[in-house]
């Protein structure tokens, strides 16, 4: 069985194409050294048959069936059954290339994308970054995979020049100078292959990105009528497509023919001068055989050869399209550092990009490692927010867009959205692993991924059971336990699609109270259950987190009551702080920004605010 590459998949160097395939090369040498091995024999033992062929027929028009002859057979046999084995070990080698370059290639996408945040689709098209994968990556392991078969051939041609040359001068130079302005020819070809295929991959890469971009917005499309403007543009895109495909089809047609026609009439041309030249007895019959069959075989690394350009040429445009995905900076910290934060301090490792929801933390790490710290103020200076240690804060916004901004620069997902200090220390100072350890951030609309309900929840591979029954309890999680026949070993499926809205979310919310961090950021942790399960969520969550930092963004008033301190976000500043008992006092008294607080928690907004003020509207799953 052939092992798919597992691990960090490397650090490529970023400057040319060429030097990223050779870097690809590089990586995957055991398994490309092993299939060249076995192409380069393979191609020996094909082209060591014409030379037996004609060996034999002049033994035997010499002196009949003589122990010559049978040992020539033999050799022959020999030569059949090792270029037979050859061909099929070689098989799995090729193969081995192709999984190697393909996965290696879609891997590294795959991890760089995950570490650049916001940046990835700031900087490139959803569906650029799509067709690395889908279409880059497929003819990157394509080239890996013809390049042994194409080692082999350079070797088998030089061996069959040494030959043909020691047998007949004239017929050697013209076979050797023949098949290489053959491959010219069919070269001249290449360059509007090339130009076509990258016409048609950036016509494919638009269509992508027109299609998930639509994916995406569809029921905003359904409101305003607009499906029928997207089938008019999607359509028209779709032609383009398929003018491109056409135009690639057409040329590899041609150069395919070509390939076909062009050795045929040159192993025409040499086996009419070669009889010529048998017919003068300045060759033996036999050697007018091996000629022929030469020229036939020739004609073989020809096609390899021709066939390496294209595959070549194809993985050439993709490596430039990957390499430009990979140049992408992450939008905090660096691709080194977001590498050593890897598993560090998410619990949402799919959200990086959009809420910022946190994915798994530091494998071993100490289920309390905050203990070992003082407790430190963590300030947003943008908002003048200052957050106390050791206290649930909750935050409350007239506007959702700017509480959840707050708890986006709490995380530091992006470096340039405002600036945070931790104990006086600014977050972007402190090492990104350090922070992700430090500080978890649960979004709004956290994923759930396919897999055991217990490894979906022990995301720092703790295996303290009894840890994962607290957590459950406090999300009162119960009803997801007891649904699944096995317990914790119960299969999640993929985003959690066997759960309701409210189990995904309770599922989500264990699992980010069980990295015990420093810091925990939940944002909308309850807006999807019933208002009893809320009440119980929330006094359990301030008491299982006692002495420890919490920091809330709701606006509901069952979570705001138990708030150690309340904080009112207004115009992209704190406004007003206090218990929520204290600060709806204050507004019954007058004050006018306990009063704007009322507002908000209340639903009392004007009709023209409303839409702004209000928070997601609580759902009624039990």
């Amino acid at each position: 069985m052939l092992d798919v590459p597992s691990g960090h998949p490397g650090h490529p160097p970023l400057t040319r194409p060429v030097t990223f395939l050779g870097w690809l090369a590089r990586r995957e040498a055991g398994v490309l050294l092993l299939a060249v091995a076995l192409a380069v024999v393979e191609s020996v033992a094909l082209a060591a048959v014409p030379y037996l062929l004609g060996t034999a027929l002049d033994e035997g028009l010499a002196d009949g069936l003589s122990q010559a002859l049978l040992r020539t057979c033999g050799l022959l046999v020999l030569v059949g059954l090792v270029g037979a084995g050859a061909s099929a070990l070689g098989h799995i080698g090729e193969i081995g290339g192709w999984l190697h370059g393909a996965f290696r290639t879609s891997r590294l996408v795959g991890h760089h994308v995950t570490r650049t945040g916001d940046a990835i689709s700031d900087e490139l098209p959803t569906g650029e970054v799509v067709s690395t994968v889908a279409s880059d990556a497929f003819h990157i392991g394509n080239m890996m995979e013809v390049f042994p078969r194409f080692v082999g051939s350079v070797v088998a041609y030089v061996v069959v020049a040494a030959v043909v040359l020691q047998q007949s001068v004239p017929l050697g130079l013209a076979i050797l100078v023949g098949l290489p302005v053959t491959t010219t020819v069919l070269a001249l070809l290449v360059r509007p292959l090339h130009a076509r295929q990258a016409v048609h991959r950036e016509a494919s890469g638009r269509l992508t990105t027109l299609g998930s971009d639509t994916v995406s917005g569809l029921r905003v499309l359904r409101g305003i009528g607009g499906e029928d403007v997207f089938a008019a543009r999607y359509a028209e895109q779709s032609q383009r497509v398929r003018a491109a495909g056409v135009g690639v089809a057409s040329t590899s047609a041609v150069l395919q023919a070509l390939q076909v026609l062009l050795p045929g009439l040159f192993v025409a041309g040499v086996v009419w001068f070669g009889a010529h030249l048998a017919l003068r007895g300045e060759i033996t019959a036999g050697q007018l055989v091996a000629f022929y069959g030469y020229t036939a075989f020739l004609s073989e690394p020809l096609r390899a050869a021709t066939q390496f350009v294209q595959m070549f040429t194809r993985a050439r445009v993709g490596a430039r399209k990957v390499i430009a995905v990979l140049k992408v900076r992450p939008a905090a910290g660096t691709v080194a550092e977001s590498e050593a934060a890897d598993g560090v301090g998410t619990t949402d490792g799919a959200e990086v990009g959009t809420d910022h929801a946190a994915g798994a933390a530091a494998r071993g790490s100490d289920a309390r490692g905050s203990e070992d710290r003082a407790a430190a103020d963590l300030v947003d200076l943008t908002t003048g927010v200052r957050i106390r240690p050791g206290r649930t804060t909750a935050i409350v916004s007239s506007r959702p867009e700017d509480s959840a901004a707050l708890a986006t620069r709490l995380g530091r997902f992006d470096d340039a959205d405002g600036a945070v200090t931790l104990d006086g220390t600014a977050l972007t100072d402190l090492p990104l692993a350090e922070v992700r350890e430090r500080v978890v951030v649960a979004g709004a609309t956290p994923q759930l991924f396919t897999g055991r309900l217990r490894d979906e929840l022990d995301v720092r591979d703790r295996g303290d059971e009894a840890a994962l029954y607290r957590a459950l309890e406090v999300a009162d999680a119960h009803d997801v336990l007891s649904s699944m026949p096995d317990g914790l070993d119960g299969e999640i499926t993929e985003k959690g699609r066997s759960l309701s809205g409210g189990q995904r979310q309770r599922v989500a919310l264990a699992r980010a109270l069980l990295t015990e961090a420093e810091t925990l950021v939940l944002v909308e942790p309850t807006s999807a259950v019933d208002a009893h399960t809320e009440a119980r969520i929330a006094t359990r969550l301030v008491d299982h987190r006692a002495g420890r930092t919490t920091v809330v963004v709701s606006a509901s008033p069952l979570v705001l009551e138990h708030a150690d301190e309340v904080v009112l976000l207004d115009g992209g500043r704190e406004r007003a702080r206090g218990t929520h008992r204290d600060l709806l006092a204050r507004a019954v008294a007058g004050d006018p920004d306990a009063a704007a607080y009322r507002l908000v928690v209340t639903r009392e907004a004007t009709a023209a605010d409303e839409p702004a003020a209000a928070a997601p509207a609580h759902g009624k799953d039990a």
